[in-house]
């Protein structure tokens, strides 16, 4: 059952009452009713957050920049703020689950610093890059990373991330710290690009990998919102009031979806998915057009789709060569 989990049963009574502490003292309810549109887009986001390896910011990020026309680096701010309590809920739910291992998770104790310099890297340096680019960019990612997990045999099977040499530790190290980047551009991203190399590159099961994922993102978020709001000191007081508005339904909703990832095959719920972002990617394109929005658009998209699609199909073909060795072995006959 979804609330069978004493560990997870206290921290959602808890984290509810400091909702509600915090809420009478910073919020109103003529507010929450004036803001709607921010707790009703994160019922999809945290859904999605706890069931995929896309964070609830892959929703967030995209409806408030692209279509209310919300600041760039306020909507960042808002997947990275509601991300640090839908995720991190998500986090606990998974890890007080008895059938789950926890030296499974053990890596993300690693992971985390290097994709927070990632993230503090791209505050500094990053943070001067068009915001139409930016745009492109993260609906790019989503959407072709969304086609090519479905449409591909991507499964791998270990549920632990095995011993690696140096130039694999390099590599991941590599693309903790791009998912930083991504994070401090988007709000999200580290958990994308961490799933795709941890099923590709070390042939791991798809929900442990998707769990290791949402543990990173949801740290990342935690962290991210600490550095925005004490060493950059950018966070306002209305950024706080939606952050209010929409965390009662995240603190639900992604630990849920994980729920739902554990019980069920997803694929319908991807193809809604693809279908969401696919419908974003259009709807950016074609609202106040320009060559240059268009060329970003087509051109991201060309290369992460034929990246995203070469890994997994790569991975694909080594497991099925892999398969047909282990069933054309002859046995040798006993003595």
């Amino acid at each position: 059952m979804f609330f069978d989990s004493r560990i997870f049963r206290r921290w959602y009574v808890g984290m509810m009452v400091v909702w509600v502490a915090l809420f009478a003292t910073f919020n109103s309810i003529p507010f929450l009713v004036e803001h709607w549109y921010y707790p009703a887009i994160m019922v999809l986001g945290a859904f999605v957050a706890g069931l995929t390896p896309e964070g609830g910011g892959a929703v967030a990020f995209p409806v408030l920049s692209v279509f209310l026309d919300i600041d760039r680096g306020m909507a960042r701010d808002f997947s990275l703020m509601i991300q640090s309590v839908g995720m991190t809920s998500a986090s606990i739910w998974i890890l007080s689950r008895k059938q789950n291992r926890l030296a499974s998770y053990a890596p993300v104790l690693w992971f985390v610093p290097v994709a927070f310099l990632g993230f503090v890297f791209g505050m500094n340096v990053m943070q001067g890059i068009p915001v139409y680019i930016i745009q492109a960019l993260f609906l790019s990612l989503i959407m072709t990373f969304a086609l090519a997990y479905i449409a591909s045999k991507h499964r791998g099977h270990r549920d632990r991330l095995p011993n690696t040499g140096r130039l694999d530790k390099l590599m991941l190290a590599a693309i903790l710290f791009a998912g930083g980047v991504c994070a401090s551009l988007f709000g999200t991203g580290a958990d994308i690009v961490l799933y795709t190399l941890l099923v590709t590159r070390f042939r791991m099961d798809e929900k442990i990998a998707t769990h290791q994922s949402i543990m990173v993102m949801a740290a990342i978020s935690v962290l991210g919102y600490g550095y925005r709001a004490f060493w950059d000191q950018g966070i306002t007081d209305y950024q706080v009031r939606t952050w209010l508005c929409a965390y009662p339904v995240v603190l639900l909703m992604a630990p849920l979806g994980s729920y739902v990832l554990s019980k069920l095959k997803i694929d319908w719920m991807l193809r809604g998915i693809v279908a969401l972002n696919i419908f974003q990617m259009v709807y950016f394109n074609l609202k106040a057009p320009t060559p240059e929005k268009i060329a970003c658009s087509l051109g991201f998209s060309a290369v992460l789709f034929s990246l995203f699609w070469l890994t997994l199909a790569h991975m694909a073909r080594s497991r099925q060569q892999g398969f047909g060795e282990a069933t054309t072995t002859p046995v040798e006959p006993a003595e």
